[in-house]
């Protein structure tokens, strides 16, 4: 399971999880910094519920995300 781009996961938080686009940066810079993955990050911090982390991880499973 690769992880997910910034781009792909902004167009995932526009079109499905109502994230600001400064959370996305937050949570980009802080899993750059410690070498983390995105959406734990995003889970990590309580910036996603555990159904946005679910929908997160399968769309890395089942698409080229």
């Amino acid at each position: 399971m690769n992880s997910p781009t910034p781009q792909n996961l902004l167009n995932l938080s526009d079109q499905e999880l109502d994230l600001p686009a400064g959370t996305i940066a937050m949570a980009i810079r802080q899993s750059e910094a410690s070498l983390g993955s995105l959406p734990m990050i995003l889970w990590q911090y309580g910036l996603i519920n555990l159904k946005q982390l679910d929908l997160i991880l399968a769309r890395m499973e089942y698409c080229d995300f």
